[in-house]
Parts: structure tokens; C-alpha cells; sequence
């Protein structure tokens, strides 16, 4: 009998339960303990939801991020928030986010805040993690009360648990050295921890553990490698049965070493890597169980069940009782429930499958497997018409589309002239002080805001009172931006609900949900949008709102916009073409809003592009391919403007020294990237690299409530200049302001002007 199992489940609840419980928590506004409650509720929900499995996961439930809690258990905590009052929780908090909650216990209340951990993009995901810290002395020490906790409530539930860590290669190749340290130098400290970890799970009665080792599909050298045969040795003297899971992309090279592991199961990305499976089947031992992630746990798109039955039955036969399958992934990357969908359009909804729905399609492969496909007859005949359905569907491919993709050229992607002659020109318009500030974008999203969105959604309030509100707010920002003395200003973006999903709205080819959220970290969720057709722009979408905040003021107002690429890494993108044709499209339809912003008299135009970097491929050899068309598809929307208009893009939370040579290329005017949480080592690259435009590295973590001074400010863009020219730095905080409250804004703001008035006496 084929076994079924899950990696991984969305933690946040159906209806951002965790998200508002944190919120709650961290301004004091309930305790401790109901915040654990609803954690505890939740896991309970989600393991009714996977009963029908043979193991459901536990421990892939975190208050913020999985691999923070990993550092934890592993006893790996910054040296910055040991020895502090308070519980675990506290301290994980303020590792997450710079502080725990708002209480008279907290260590804000004594010493105030402390920096928060840094924060990146896992893989090539939207969903961010608490970077692991080490030095020269980091020890380890177990911590399993998190995992035995949640075991303990599993056992309470009748639950056939399989715990799911982070595998120990993994975790170190996760981390970042904070001195000039060998990661791998620490993996003798380590392993130790482990063993004993993987002894409790055996005095707790585990069958079965899930060892996480995605970077088993990625580039390894040959130390990284002998790193895993050590590791995996030093365990081979467990009681426990280890599952190794991979996922995100294919083993390639790494295929024989993940065979040859001694471990008892082997988890392959099916998605990605099907032509594995029969290789690795091979290779591995005839005891040894072979797991399939059959089903996309990345995205929403409905499982063409019976042509997976194709490829499984045959492994089935061959394997019998030693194929498992799975989704591909955790289902962390997809909503909850598509039953909440109630008015979602009801053909694209029948192509749909969200994360519980990906597991009645688990089921039913597991029962046509186990019982013949007779037996589930019915539910393939449903699976196939919903598949034909959107195969055929007019609404999916547009013949004019088509036609203005076939005509792009390279013209389309040059300005007039190089970035010297430009910059004199904008320099003349714009007469900019030295170390110019500006924000990312968006300002705080206020009860007022989300309650006139609400309102209007529900019909509550028409077109012409929603437009005053919002015209309100944008006057707020702006006035709050000339009292601040910022120099280069930004409407706010009250009417945006969020980035991408703003900008999908007003495109043809997207299709929205109401309830499809998924976690991007901690209590941050985003919802994104579903891009299902042919892309193109019925009208304009941010000129009215943009001509309204520049009446506003005479200072330099920001056109912002979304870039292709970003759009296209963030939402839930179609899979019956390829991903470069999608965000060509998307390339044409932003080019007419700059187009058209341009014609409405803005001169300054922000076309973000956070997602840049998360869209590599893991893989480096696939990388070029990749950014090739990312960053033509950049400079098509950026480039047909005239060499005054002064283009801004902006990228944040990830590593851009290994592609500074493409970010270059994309030849932005001013780039603005994150550096205040990496304490600007993101700026390493410079060192060797002669970036020719303008840059604002980052001086404001906006992910933490900690308000930065002024001598901080100053001190980190101290060491921006010694990379980068002066006369080319801008001053900016990391990102948009919308997560954060104006009472937490606009102090941080104040210091950064006063630190750009500091750093201008001293040239």
C-alpha cells in the first residue's frame, strides 16, 4: 500500500488566526498565554484537516519563522539577547523583530531594543527567514521543549506524527558567518545536538523523522558535500527512521550522494525533478523508501491526476509498500481552504486547488494506487473536465497579446543616452541636495484606510467617497513628508491593498481571491494574485492618484510602480507557458503606465523590483538564461522614457553581490537596496565592483518597531561612502512604510533627514 504524508502545513489559519493573535500579542493587548492557545488551536485544526494522511507533520508550526525556531532548539542564540528577563518566547521575538511585546516585562521596557536577526528569502520563495548567526566560538546546546510541546499535543490527538526538522548541513549553509569563520568548522559541535535530538523523538515512540536538506538541489563544492556524508555517518547510529526531503528543484550532481546517504527514506521534488525518480530508484538501497512530491505544493493550479497516475502507477508496481507520496513542498507556500472562495469566478475557481484541496487530491491518487482507479472513478472524470476546461478556454490566450509580443525588440529596452548625460539633465531639474532623501513608497495603512477599502468593497461607500478618503491620506502623506523635509516625496499609496495585487486588479489575465493569503513572514501575509491569462492594460492605473499628491506640493513627487518581474515571482503564475513569456507581457502592459506617468509631468518614476533576486534559479548555471529576459523585461517597462525623466528601482531582503553585474545592467537611474539589518554588508559588492549609477542603501529596518538615531544613520551611511561615491548616495529606509505606524514613522524619518543634514556639512 502506498503510504501518504505531508511536509509541511500553512501555519497562519484560513483566516490569518496567527497573524492577528501576534499582532495582539506584541501590543500588549493579550497575553502569553492566549497567544499560545490560539497556537495550540491551530495545530490542532490543521492535523484534523490532514487525518486522512498515514503521518501528518509536527513542528512545522512556528510564531514566526521555522528556522528561527530551529536556532532555538539547537540552542544558537545571538549573543545580543542572552541574559535577558523574560521566556523563550521573548527572546525569540526579539531576535524576529528587534523586541517582544509592549509589556512592562519586556526588555524594551528596561534597555530598549536590540537589532533584529537578519532576513532573507528561502530559496527562490516570497517567504522570508531569520537568518542563523555564527562566529569562531558558536556552541550548541538542545533545546526540544518546542518540539516535544507539540508532540505531546499530537499524542493528546491521536495523531501518527512525524516531526519535521531542518536538516544540520542545511542549517549551517542557511546561516552567515559574523566573522570570517568557516561555517563548516562548527558542524562537529553540531552533530552532537543532533543525535540527541533525534534520541528524544526515539524516547518519545517516533517511527518516523523528516530531515529537511533542500540544499541538496542546489550548486554544492566538494566540502559541502563531504559535509553531508559526515553528518549523516555521525547520525547512522540513531534509533529513528530518518525521511531525507529535498525539494524546489532537482538533484542533478547531488543525485548519487543523496542515495548513497545512510538514511531510511528519500523525499524527490516530483514537480521538478520526475526524471530523478527512476535514477534514484536505482541507486538506492532496496529497503530504502522512496518519496514523490507529486502534487505542486508551490502553486494553485488543479493536478492533472490521471496523467500523474501515468508515471506513479508503473513506480507503484515496481516499489509497492516503499512509495510515499507527497506534495512537493511544505503546502506553507499556498492558501488554506479554495471552499472559502465564494466569489471567486466559478470556471477559473474549477482550476483551482488550494492547500486542503491538494490533499483530497493526494487521497485520491493514494486510493487509485492502492484500490485501482475504479475506485475513483468519479473524482478523476471531475479532475479531468476542470483540466480540459481551462486547456480550452478563450479566456486564457489573447491573439492581440501575441501580436505585440512578437514585435518587442532590443530598441525597446534602450535609453537615449548613458547614465552621465542623463543624470545632468535630471540634476538640472530636479536640483537635489548632496545625500537626497526620499522613502520606498507606501506609509502606514491606518485603521481610516483599511475601514474606507472595507467599507467600499462591501458597497458601503461609493466611488466618489472612497476617492475623497484616499485623497485625504494622500494629503496627510505629503503634508507629513514637507513638515519631515524629505526631498523627493511619495503619494503613500493608501489606495493600494498591496503591491502587486493592486496592479493585477487592474490588468486583464488575473483573477483574485478573498481568503488566499499565505504567509511571507512572521505576521506579515500577503495574498497573491492569480495570473491565469494573457496580460494587458484597459487603462491607466496610478496617473490620476500621482497628479493628485504632486498638486499637493512643489516638490519631486515618485511615480510608483510595480515591475514585471516582481509581479510575476508574486503571484501564483499559469504553468502552460513559460515564465519569460508571461513577464514579457507583463513588461508591455507597465511600460504604458510609464509611459503615460511620464506624460503627465512626473519626473521621477520608482518601478520596484524586490523580486529580482528570488527569482534565480538555484542553480547557477541557470542563472544567466534567467536573468537575461528579468532584466529585459526591466528595461523594456523602464527604458522608453526621455533622459529627464529619473528612474528609481527598488530591491529588499535578499543577497545581490553575486548578480551586481545584472542589477547594473538594468541601468536604473537610483537603485535602492536593504543594508541596515546586514549592518550594509550587502554593499561588499562594491568593493570590486564600479556600480556607475546612484544608490540609497537602506538605513531604516522597517521590519522592526526599533526607531534608528541619528548617529546611526550617519555611521551606516559612513560606511556606504567608503564603497560608493558620495555625490551618488541616496538616504532611504529599506522599504515601504505601510506595516508600520505613524507614531513609529515619523521619528525614524526625522532622524533620517537630520543624519542627510549631518552627512552634508561633513563634504
Amino acid at each position: 500500500m502506498v503510504t501518504t504524508h505531508n511536509l509541511g502545513f500553512p501555519r497562519i489559519g484560513a483566516k490569518r488566526e496567527l497573524k492577528f493573535a501576534l499582532e495582539k500579542y506584541w501590543k500588549n493587548e493579550s497575553s502569553r498565554d492566549e497567544l499560545k492557545t490560539v497556537g495550540a488551536q491551530l495545530r490542532e485544526r490543521h492535523w484534523k484537516d490532514q487525518a486522512a494522511l498515514d503521518f501528518a507533520p509536527v513542528g512545522d508550526f512556528a510564531f514566526y519563522d521555522q528556522v528561527l525556531d530551529m536556532s532555538f532548539t539547537l540552542g544558537n542564540l545571538p549573543e545580543r539577547v542572552r541574559g535577558f528577563h523574560g521566556d523563550a518566547l521573548d527572546n525569540y521575538f526579539r531576535v524576529a523583530r528587534g523586541r517582544s511585546a509592549q509589556g512592562e516585562v519586556d526588555h524594551s521596557a528596561c534597555c530598549g531594543g536590540v537589532a533584529a536577526g537578519e532576513m532573507t528569502k528561502w530559496f527562490d520563495t516570497n517567504y522570508h527567514y531569520i537568518v542563523p548567526e555564527f562566529d569562531a566560538n558558536t556552541n550548541f546546546s538542545l533545546d526540544p521543549s518546542r518540539l516535544l510541546e507539540q508532540l505531546n499535543q499530537a499524542r493528546t490527538l491521536g495523531v501518527k506524527a512525524k516531526p519535521v526538522i531542518i536538516g544540520p548541513v542545511s542549517y549551517l549553509w542557511l546561516g552567515k558567518a559574523k566573522d570570517d569563520s568557516d561555517k563548516l568548522a562548527l558542524l562537529p559541535r553540531l552533530l552532537p545536538v543532533y543525535a540527541a535530538l533525534l534520541d528524544y523523538f526515539t524516547a518519545q515512540g517516533i517511527e518516523w523523522v523528516q530531515i529537511d536538506e533542500p540544499v541538496l538541489v542546489t550548486e554544492l563544492d566538494a566540502a559541502w558535500r563531504q559535509a553531508f556524508r559526515t553528518a549523516y555517518e555521525a547520525l547512522s547510529e540513531r534509533r529513528v527512521k530518518l525521511l531525507l526531503a529535498t525539494y524546489f528543484g532537482q538533484l542533478q550532481d547531488n543525485l548519487e550522494l543523496a542515495c548513497k546517504l545512510p538514511v531510511d527514506g528519500l523525499h524527490i521534488d516530483a514537480i521538478n525533478a520526475r526524471d530523478e525518480i527512476v535514477k534514484a530508484v536505482a541507486q538506492l538501497p532496496a529497503t530504502t523508501v522512496v518519496s514523490v512530491g507529486a502534487i505542486n505544493g508551490r502553486n494553485i493550479w488543479k493536478t492533472d491526476l490521471t496523467a500523474a497516475l501515468e508515471w506513479l502507477e508503473p513506480l507503484h508496481r515496481a516499489l509497492g509498500d516503499r512509495l510515499w507520496i507527497a506534495p512537493s513542498c511544505s503546502l506553507l507556500h499556498t492558501p488554506v481552504d479554495l471552499n472559502s472562495e465564494q466569489k471567486l469566478d466559478a470556471e477559473i475557481r474549477s482550476w483551482l486547488a488550494f492547500a486542503l484541496q491538494k490533499l483530497d487530491e493526494l487521497n485520491v491518487l493514494a486510493r487509485a494506487l492502492n484500490n485501482g482507479r475504479e475506485s475513483v472513478a468519479e473524482a478523476l472524470a471531475a479532475n479531468a473536465k476542470a483540466i480540459a476546461s481551462r486547456r480550452a478556454s478563450p479566456r486564457v490566450n489573447n491573439p492581440k497579446v501575441k501580436t505585440a509580443l512578437a514585435k518587442i525588440d532590443a530598441s525597446l529596452g534602450k535609453r537615449a543616452s548613458a547614465y552621465a548625460q542623463r543624470a545632468e539633465k535630471q540634476s538640472a531639474i530636479l536640483k537635489l541636495p548632496a545625500f537626497p532623501t526620499t522613502t520606498i513608497g507606501s506609509f502606514p495603512q491606518t485603521p481610516e484606510i483599511r475601514h474606507a477599502r472595507s467599507q467600499f468593497k462591501a458597497g458601503e461607500l461609493d466611488q466618489a467617497g472612497y476617492k475623497a478618503a484616499m485623497e485625504q491620506e494622500i494629503t496627510r502623506a505629503v503634508k507629513e513628508q514637507e513638515a519631515l523635509g524629505l526631498d523627493v516625496l511619495v503619494h503613500g499609496e493608501a489606495e493600494r491593498n498591496d503591491m502587486v495585487e493592486y496592479f493585477g486588479e487592474q490588468l486583464d489575465g488575473y483573477a483574485f481571491s478573498q481568503f488566499g493569503w499565505v504567509q511571507s513572514y512572521g505576521s506579515r501575509c500577503v495574498k497573491p494574485p492569480i495570473l491565469f491569462g494573457d496580460i494587458s492594460r484597459p487603462k491607466a492605473m496610478t496617473v490620476e492618484w500621482t497628479q493628485y499628491a504632486q498638486s499637493q506640493t512643489t516638490k519631486p513627487m515618485k511615480g510608483m510602480l510595480t515591475g514585471p518581474v516582481t509581479i510575476l515571482n508574486w503571484s501564483f503564475v499559469r504553468d502552460d507557458q513559460p515564465r519569460s513569456v508571461s513577464c514579457y507581457q507583463l513588461a508591455l502592459a507597465i511600460r504604458e503606465e510609464v509611459l503615460d506617468l511620464e506624460k503627465a509631468g512626473v519626473r521621477v518614476i520608482q518601478i520596484d523590483e524586490a523580486a529580482l533576486r528570488e527569482g534565480l534559479p538555484l542553480r547557477r548555471a541557470q542563472w544567466a538564461e534567467y536573468l537575461r529576459w528579468a532584466v529585459e523585461s526591466f528595461r523594456i517597462t523602464a527604458n522608453g522614457v526621455q533622459d529627464d525623466t529619473q528612474i528609481h528601482t527598488h530591491m529588499c531582503y535578499s543577497e545581490f553581490n553575486d548578480i551586481i553585474a545584472s542589477i547594473a545592467d538594468m541601468d536604473a537611474d537610483v537603485i535602492t537596496i536593504e543594508t541596515s539589518r546586514s549592518d550594509m554588508e550587502l554593499l561588499d559588492a562594491f568593493d570590486h565592483f564600479n556600480y556607475p549609477n546612484e544608490i540609497g542603501p537602506g538605513v531604516y529596518d522597517i521590519h522592526s518597531p526599533n526607531i534608528p538615531s541619528q548617529e546611526h544613520i550617519v555611521n551606516l551611511m559612513k560606511k556606504a561612502a567608503e564603497r560608493i561615491p558620495a555625490e551618488r548616495l541616496w538616504v532611504n529606509p529599506d522599504c515601504g512604510l505601510k506595516t508600520r505606524q505613524w507614531a513609529e514613522v515619523l521619528p525614524a524619518l526625522n532622524n533620517m533627514v537630520a543624519a542627510a543634514k549631518t552627512l552634508r556639512a561633513s563634504v
